[in-house]
């Protein structure tokens, strides 16, 4: 049995045939990063600190950006935890997440992301005691079973190969996968399933779920009411818990939008440089600015030289604020090989202080982003050159802020 101290989710704010679908500067990282920060913010937010003490982060997606060394830094930079806490990366599905949460030591974020449809969600767990945690859940195994069936599979180079059979999938898979379970009755709420299938699985009980991977165990929590059977299944295998009490839920869902008209452009992309890539990622990942050690003055990127006071002495990062105004913007329609045009770019001032920092616009069509409109700051993937992900920060515009945070 675990304790859920809250959940975190984050929908795209891009829709496509109804479904939420990644922007072209998302992939299941910066999805996941913000489903953890939705958490993370909320729980700092609660005043409770000993809630946030994140001792381990699990990683769960069938997404993986395949980056040789791991995704480690980038997903801790991005949810500003230190560089030694632990990361597991797993391959998985929805059962895999619900077995993580279900069995996880205190201290552990558990995420989890899908490209499509689009989303991801993240539970931290914490210590059970006698006493019941503020806005928190105990979730306890009921049962698991892993059987093969293999209607989807991906190949080394992310290539995926389906054997289109919906009905063999239900039957043999889903319906079988559940049957084995052996529960008394059927599940409250079921993931890893179309919303129709749920329903008719579960009695018409199990609530419209916007994802069917990974990510949707834990969008199944985050829907549950205290008593509920949440199952999670995928192909051939599930996993079944029990869930007493509600966990508070923070949410980073946005009213959606049609995805925009982009055009890309064939050419040679632009090259990376891996040193300046080294010397920039804690600033650009972790948004932190060098504070000069002499005068006190912040630089975003940091520089050799403080411009303030002269000194070479040296600089130290200190985390910047992420909420900001547009002080002058461009938007760029002019082909450029390796990017999606058109687009937008903004200077913002950032909030408290006199660093102004140029950053790419997201969550909004090019051209709709205004001088003196206010946003926020938020991970995205701004560039993918000689293969390997470029992550910074980008603004996304206020009208997409979060709605709030539900019980």
């Amino acid at each position: 049995m675990t304790t859920i101290v809250g959940i975190g989710t984050y929908l795209p704010v891009w829709e496509v045939s109804g479904r939420r679908t990644a922007g072209l500067d998302e992939d299941a990282l910066t999805l996941a990063v913000a489903a953890g920060r939705a958490l993370l913010e909320g729980l700092s937010a609660r005043a409770d600190t000993e809630s946030t003490d994140v001792r381990q982060v699990v990683f769960i997606t069938r997404d993986l950006p395949l980056l040789e060394g791991g995704n480690s830094a980038a997903l801790l930079a991005g949810l500003a935890l230190d560089d030694d806490v632990p990361v597991v990366e797993q391959v998985g599905g929805g059962p895999a997440v619900l077995d993580a949460v279900a069995t996880a030591s205190p201290g552990t974020l558990v995420v989890a992301a899908d490209l499509e449809p689009a989303g991801a969600a993240a539970a931290l767990i914490g210590e059970t005691t006698p006493a019941p945690t503020p806005g928190g859940a105990e979730l306890s195994l009921l049962a698991r079973v892993a059987r093969s069936l293999p209607l989807s599979s991906r190949g080394r180079d992310g290539g995926r190969w389906d054997y289109d059979d919906p009905r063999l999938l239900l039957e043999r898979g889903t319906k079988a996968a559940l049957a084995k379970l052996d529960l008394e009755d059927p599940p409250s709420v079921i993931s890893g399933v179309t919303p129709k299938i749920a329903a008719q699985l579960s009695g018409g009980r199990s609530p419209a779920l916007p994802t069917t991977g990974a990510s949707s165990a834990i969008f199944a929590l985050a829907a549950a009411s205290a008593g509920d059977v949440v199952a999670a299944a995928e192909q051939g295998s599930a996993v079944a818990a029990a869930l007493t009490g509600a966990p508070q839920v923070w949410r980073d869902e946005a009213a959606p939008q049609p995805l925009p008209r982009t055009r890309m452009t064939p050419g040679p992309d632009i090259g990376i440089s891996l040193p300046a890539y080294d010397r920039a990622f804690d600033a650009k990942v972790r948004w932190e600015a060098g504070s000069c050690d002499e005068c006190g003055q912040l630089a975003m990127p940091p520089r050799l030289r403080c411009l303030g006071c002269g000194s070479e002495a040296g600089w130290t990062l200190t985390p910047l604020p992420r909420v900001g105004e547009v002080y002058t913007k461009v938007d760029i329609h002019v082909p450029v090989p390796g990017r999606a045009t058109p687009y937008s770019l903004a200077i913002v001032a950032l909030d408290d202080t006199d660093v102004r920092t140029l950053v790419t616009v997201t969550g909004a069509p090019s051209g709709s982003v205004e001088i003196g409109d206010r946003g926020r700051l938020v991970l995205r993937l701004i560039d993918t050159r000689s293969g390997v992900p470029d992550y910074g920060h980008a603004l996304l515009p206020a009208p997409a802020e979060p709605q709030g945070e539900t019980a």
